[in-house]
């Protein structure tokens, strides 16, 4: 089994449950955590709900998914003080959690899979 897992980080319970939805559908040995919305049932992230996913994810490697701009920087600090190496990955949070998922379980190395995420980048 793989060493990488997955984190998912959204403003929205809602989203978060969508995916992890979709999800389990493809990647059902795949080791992932999520949340979405704050602790008293609002839109938001925060910094303790993101060191928690993190902090039960079984794996040491994270590809971690988020959807909008305070989410991945709630990431980036949680990241800061882990030991656990996490890729912040600026995609599609659906398309690309997904895709990174179904290649997990289907035993794809770490750079592969970043390879083939780079398909999904939304250029401006």
């Amino acid at each position: 089994m793989s060493d990488i897992g997955i984190i998912i980080v959204s403003h929205s319970k809602n989203i978060a449950q969508g995916a992890m939805d979709l999800i389990s559908e493809v990647a059902k040995d795949v080791a992932i955590s999520y949340v979405g919305g704050r602790e008293d049932g609002g839109i938001g992230t925060s910094f303790d709900q993101v060191q928690e996913i993190v902090d039960v994810n079984p794996k040491d490697v994270l590809f971690a998914f988020y959807d909008l701009g305070s989410a991945g920087m709630n990431i980036e600090m949680v990241a800061e003080f882990s030991d656990k190496e996490i890729l912040l990955m600026k995609l599609p949070i659906i398309e690309a959690s997904y895709t990174a998922a179904a290649l997990i379980q289907a035993g794809v190395d770490k750079e592969a899979i970043i390879q083939q995420l780079k398909e999904l980048e939304i250029k401006k």
